[in-house]
């Protein structure tokens, strides 16, 4: 009896294919848009901020390594890559710039491997502890050693040198922008498929149930430390990226400023699903380069955004967008019209009386000499008469009660959509 040979074949998935060119298109188009010299500049540090957001969320979100100093990584990477950069403009060795992110990469991976098998070793608490430790360790070295960190005033070099294949120089910022997206690209597709290997599933599982995996014969540190050194490598690629666009590495990029920042916007963005960290990588260039040329009070209202964010959607920016994806695949969204529409105003008029004390109380403390009065969303405030104090603090009450009965409303319509979904789907399985 002759054998037949049968081959299968998965059919394409038709969604991911789609959802990847879209972001591909919106890499290539963005720029094309948004044509001012601020929106490129904008554009490319967002480039940068997904690549390290998405490689913090490998230890974060899939692995639960709550890391507190993930910003050696990226800055010892750029220091390598800015370095390589000045030898290649001296001419020292032949380095194409367009590599240079690689060396950055590099080096994020060795400084992982080496700091890694000792942060690795421990889980939860002990391990984030540790984390923070080696992070003040690095940034209190590139304070002492001046040599190779540059000291207060950093390191600097031109990323117009060598070779310029068909004229493209990277000196305008389009040019390396689009370096940039590509790396951007190259790197997030990278870090999604490493979510589908299975290492990237047993990090999971080590997430979850670490006792289990032991049990069936795994090495937990193992699996954390690969996943550590995959993270560095990505991370090390974002700090080269960003040598090349800001020309200077300074001190700051090894601080624990910056690791705090890329663990809140990766946890603003949803560190449960892997498209959360591109929104929080968005929204932290957002706040830290549009947000603060409106208040100096920037830094309070992002902590605010992190508390009230921590108490009512912990899953993160990316969670909110799924659960209301679910209702609208439901076909009920329209339920939720009008309570989105409480809670948006509601929360206006609450936003608007507490956003005023904070002003004033900013203004009385920063600006007092020059005038005891400030413009806030068209209106005068004076910070030295009672009746601007008094009225604000009404408006506050007075939104945040409103805004409190409007929740209460919400999570009545909410709980009822989700019993009907729920009821509906057992529906469909024929159980009661």
């Amino acid at each position: 009896m002759a054998s037949t040979s049968v081959y299968g074949f998965k059919p394409l998935n038709l969604g991911r294919i789609a959802v990847w060119s879209a972001f591909a298109l919106v890499l290539v188009v963005a720029p094309l848009v948004f044509r001012s010299s601020l929106a490129h500049t904008m554009l490319s540090q967002m480039g940068i901020a997904i690549i390290v957001c998405l490689s913090y969320n490998i230890l974060f979100g899939q692995g639960g390594m709550l890391s507190f100093g993930h910003a050696v990584y990226p800055g010892l990477g750029s220091f390598l890559a800015m370095h390589t950069l000045n030898w290649a403009s001296a001419g020292n060795i032949p380095f194409p710039v367009s590599l240079v992110p690689l060396v950055g990469g590099l080096a994020g991976l060795f400084f992982a491997a080496l700091f890694g098998w000792i942060t690795t070793r421990k889980s939860g608490t002990t391990f984030g502890m540790i984390t923070l430790g080696l992070g003040e360790l690095v940034w209190a070295m590139s304070l002492m050693f001046p040599e190779f960190f540059g000291g207060e005033g950093g390191i600097s070099g031109n990323r117009v040198t060598g070779a310029k294949p068909f004229g493209i120089t990277f000196g305008p910022q389009i040019q390396l922008y689009y370096l940039i997206a590509a790396y951007t690209f190259a790197c997030t597709a990278l870090m999604f498929a490493f979510t589908r290997t299975p290492l990237g599933r047993m990090l999971n599982a080590v997430r979850d149930n670490p006792e289990r995996v032991a049990f069936v014969g795994y090495d937990t540190q193992m699996v954390r430390y690969l996943a550590f050194v995959i993270a560095g490598f990505f991370a090390g690629i974002s700090g080269g990226l960003a040598a090349l666009n800001f020309e200077i590495v300074t001190s700051e990029v090894v601080s624990a400023y910056r690791s705090g920042a890329y663990l809140l916007f990766t946890f603003l963005g949803g560190a449960t699903f892997f498209f959360g960290p591109i929104i929080g990588a968005v929204l932290m260039v957002l706040a830290t380069v549009l947000l603060s040329e409106f208040t100096q009070a920037w830094l309070l209202y992002l902590g605010l955004v992190f508390l009230f964010m921590v108490m009512y959607a912990p899953g993160g920016i990316a969670s909110l967008v799924m659960m209301n994806l679910r209702v609208a695949a439901a076909g009920r969204f329209g339920q939720l019209r009008l309570p989105y529409l409480g809670l948006l105003l509601t929360g206006a008029v609450a936003f608007v009386g507490i956003a005023a004390l904070i002003e004033m109380v900013y203004h009385l403390q920063l600006n007092a000499a020059l005038s005891p009065q400030l413009r806030f969303m068209g209106v005068m405030l004076d910070t030295h008469g009672s009746a601007d104090w008094l009225a604000a603090a009404a408006i506050a009450v007075v939104g945040c009660a409103l805004f409190v009965i409007a929740c209460r409303r919400f999570a009545q319509v909410w709980g009822g959509i989700q019993d009907a979904i729920e009821a509906e789907r057992l529906g469909r399985e024929g159980r009661p």
